[in-house]
């Protein structure tokens, strides 16, 4: 592991998906996944997400459409509510499922849409915070 990069991971990672769900994370970690949490920190969130070629923005929605492509469905609402830091917004949000619906299929999209929708309900049942 890198450290450099783990600690610029760990920073993104924060921003992007907010100290809350970070802090539930990392006290969930046991000697099982902590290889694997190591790994997505560091390579993830700080070699992807750390980059500044692209915005968090763009990378907010990338990482949706491809969510939604390839039906790992269980990220797309922990995703969602990072758009609230990310600055996606749900226009963007609709932007990138309908990509998906074109180039990776309509039940793909549909799903991705349905869960974004529910997520955003939660956030603002919430009072509008990402939690």
């Amino acid at each position: 592991m890198t450290q450099d990069r783990y600690s610029r991971g760990m920073a993104v990672r924060r921003q992007v998906l907010g100290e809350t769900h970070v802090d539930r994370a990392e006290a969930a970690k046991t000697a099982l996944d902590k290889p694997f949490q190591d790994l997505i920190t560091e390579t993830a969130w700080g070699n992807v997400w750390a980059s500044d070629r692209i915005s968090l923005r763009e990378r907010s929605m990338l990482t949706l459409a491809l969510l939604a492509a390839t039906g790992n469905f269980d990220e797309i609402p922990m995703h969602i509510r990072a758009t609230a830091r990310t600055g996606a917004s749900q226009d963007d949000v609709l932007e990138a499922f309908q990509h998906v619906a074109v180039y990776a299929g309509v039940p793909r999209a549909n799903r991705a849409l349905k869960l974004a929708k529910q997520t955003y309900a939660e956030m603002d049942a919430e009072g509008g915070q990402p939690a």
